[in-house]
């Protein structure tokens, strides 16, 4: 379904990838408006029907509500709330009336400007990037719209109109709610210049007590998600998969599932058995039931260790294509004075979110409606319009919030969307269908954060100056068999396997990053920081080891070397001396450093650590952050504590094994993300910045 619809969406990508002018308009609705812009020359086509009427960013109603209709996924980062701000900062709206949701169904308003333009979709850290002018400017409009028809109405002159914590103000005393001139701004012209706040002026980007909109939601328990949806004589599937990566269903018996009660149907689709019941309960008692022999030839019959093993006897060959490769990294080696060798070793990862996979499909007359975390609806639009055999315009997708996600919602083929739709369409579209996998079937589902080795090598000269830096990278490639290699693997080099290394910062005459792509079946994606979850660890420990090889401090080895990366050199300085770098550290602990750059944004942490025999706990953790702009800096601070929450776990306790092919983590019991009781003291610094 995906090869046939990757054409349609190439072509797009040729056609819209230069566009960056948009045309303002605004659209009446019941007793209100909507804003929004469309992307210069595009064509009515883009949109698909009944995904979105208003075709805008902001809708407000006749009872003051504004909605603002996201591009963008939240999936817990906050992106919703990110949004909201920059359209309550132009607009002068009261977050008492905000509400966001999220919107697809049309790639010229919706498409990800970071990405191209061409698709709607949501990662890379892009969400802040490709909706900070355009959501603002909406804000801005619909401001500017308002105070014309006040002004209007009371016979006084537009800059004299005020717009404050959603009620618009006249120059005589007069006040008025958005909901009272609403149907008459949608009616108005759209002003030829849109006339944004200066940054000087600004009361909600970068107000560090602006907290989260949603959060009461969340906390109450009516912020609703996939696995909340009921929709009328919606049936629930559970999906029995082939036990290994590459196998298939050989045959399977549902006679006895058949009987248990509330078990409506079990059928076979291409992703694997799905038991369909009333309920979740009858479906999971009706799994139990089913007998099945599976197809393993042509599986991935190998255990991780198997393939770890591999990769560790292939690092140790030349690799096989070349990131980067600045002087003469041998001739630099062989003349080096002390010579430094690492290995680092990373384990397949589990993205393990809270809410695991799920999606529901339902078709109403000759629509097709699609709920679920649409990490890249579009793309998913045309994948259920294939399942389905059906226009792309019928196929309507609903973007829910997600209880986390972390790069598991976007997959190229679908995933569990495609399931849906599959299992609808097995049994006759006779009724909404919510396939809900299990704990069991997300852990067992692939995707996974591929497994890599890295080794290092370095050489200083008789000075103590790094003077030559090798890092060869082996592992799994992402991107290779998608639609995406063509544009993404250059030279045999996959920017994913790379990333975070190929651009470190660090001043060195001979640098040489090396990658051997593995082949194996085991399904890998994008998971967090991508490439940066694996080099990141790897070349700051191994700088570590260098200027411990040195006699360096770590901070001023590393500081010597950042002379043309002004940024690193900022934040590692602050989280230097935030986190008393220096100075004694209190008895029995010890503190290290690292700087890393990830999707633009610049971090520097300090660690303080004890070390209890086999016992290694993070006591604190100094964090810098240089991202830029800083929208929201609460949701900022939560993101850093997060991540260093995330990353302690993945690297002390997470790992997905595999023996003889098939998985032997099946839920938190045995896949032990950090527990509340090893999570550090998280101090985060956001440093002051102009920049994007």
């Amino acid at each position: 379904m995906l090869a046939t619809y990757m054409p349609k969406l190439a072509k797009l990508a040729n056609a819209k990838a230069s566009r960056r002018r948009f045309l303002l308009g605004a659209t009446a609705v019941t007793g209100g408006f909507a804003v929004g812009f469309r992307s210069f020359g595009a064509a009515a086509g883009d949109a698909a029907p009944g995904a979105n009427p208003f075709q805008g960013y902001i809708t407000i109603t006749a009872d003051s509500r504004v909605t603002v209709l996201s591009s963008q996924f939240d999936m817990g980062q906050g992106s919703y709330h990110g949004l909201a701000t920059l359209v309550l900062e132009e607009l002068g709206a009261d977050w008492s009336q905000m509400d966001v949701v999220g919107a697809a169904g049309n790639p010229a308003l919706y498409g990800n400007v970071a990405w191209g333009g061409a698709i709607q979709g949501s990662g890379g850290s892009t969400s802040i990037v490709t909706s900070f002018d355009r959501y603002r400017k909406a804000g801005a409009a619909a401001r500017m719209m308002l105070s014309q028809a006040a002004a209007d109405a009371w016979g006084v002159d537009a800059k004299d109109i005020a717009v404050s914590t959603g009620t618009i103000s006249g120059p005589s005393g007069q006040t008025a709610t958005f909901g009272e001139f609403a149907e008459a701004a949608a009616h108005l012209p759209a002003p030829a210049e849109v006339v944004l706040k200066d940054a000087a002026n600004w009361t909600e980007i970068g107000n560090p007590d602006n907290r989260r909109f949603d959060s009461a939601a969340k906390t109450n328990g009516s912020h609703q998600f996939t696995i909340d949806l009921k929709l009328p004589s919606m049936l629930t599937a559970v999906m029995i998969h082939p036990q290994r990566f590459g196998g298939k269903i050989a045959s399977f018996d549902a006679t006895e599932a058949k009987q248990v009660k509330g078990v409506v149907d079990v059928v076979e689709t291409p992703r694997g058995i799905a038991v369909v019941a009333e309920h979740m309960w009858a479906a999971l008692k009706g799994r139990d039931l089913v007998t099945v022999s599976y197809d393993d030839n042509g599986a991935e019959m190998r255990g991780s260790a198997d393939i770890l093993a591999e990769y560790q006897q292939v690092k140790n060959a030349p690799a096989v294509a070349t990131a980067r490769n600045d002087g003469a990294i041998d001739d630099a080696l062989a003349g080096a004075a002390t010579t430094i060798e690492a290995s680092f070793e990373f384990p397949y990862l589990a993205h393990a979110a809270m809410e695991p996979l799920n999606a529901v499909a339902h078709m109403d007359g000759d629509k097709l409606h699609v709920y679920g975390g649409h990490q890249m609806p579009d793309i998913y639009q045309g994948i259920s319009a294939g399942i389905a055999g059906m226009d792309p315009a019928n196929v309507v997708m609903h973007v829910m919030k997600t209880g986390g996600g972390f790069g598991r919602r976007a997959v190229i083929d679908g995933d569990v969307i495609s399931e849906a739709v599959m299992v609808a369409k097995a049994i006759g579209f006779k009724a909404p269908v919510k396939v809900q996998w299990t704990r069991e079937n997300d852990m067992a589902g692939g995707r996974y954060r591929p497994a890599y080795v890295h080794k290092m090598e370095a050489g200083l000269d008789a000075g103590g100056k790094l003077v030559a830096w090798r890092n060869h990278i082996v592992g799994q490639s992402i991107i290779a068999g998608t639609p995406f290699e063509a544009g993404y693997v250059v030279n045999g080099v996959d920017f994913t396997s790379v990333e975070g290394a190929n651009n470190i910062p660090y001043g060195i005459p001979n640098v040489h990053v090396g990658l051997t792509t593995m082949p194996a079946q085991v399904p890998v994606l994008w998971w967090r920081a991508v490439g940066s979850t694996h080099t990141a660890y790897a070349v700051e420990c191994f700088m570590d080891e260098v200027c411990h090889a040195a006699g360096a401090d770590p901070v001023d080895f590393r500081m010597a070397m950042l002379g043309d990366h002004p940024r690193h050199a900022a934040v590692l300085k602050l989280a230097a001396e935030k986190s008393g770098w220096g100075e004694p550290a209190p008895a029995g602990r010890f503190r290290g450093v690292a700087v890393h750059e990830s999707f633009n944004t610049k971090v520097a942490q300090v660690a303080e650590v004890s070390v209890d025999g086999s016992d290694v706990r993070v006591h604190k953790v100094t964090v810098a952050v240089d991202c830029g702009i800083g929208v929201n800096p609460d949701t900022i601070r939560a993101q850093m504590e997060g991540g260093v929450g995330f990353g302690l776990g993945s690297i002390l306790q997470e790992e997905l094994t595999l023996t003889e092919g098939l998985v032997d983590q099946g839920n938190y019991d045995s896949y032990t993300p950090l527990r509340i009781d090893q999570m550090p003291e998280v101090e985060v610094h956001i440093v002051e910045s102009s920049e994007a």
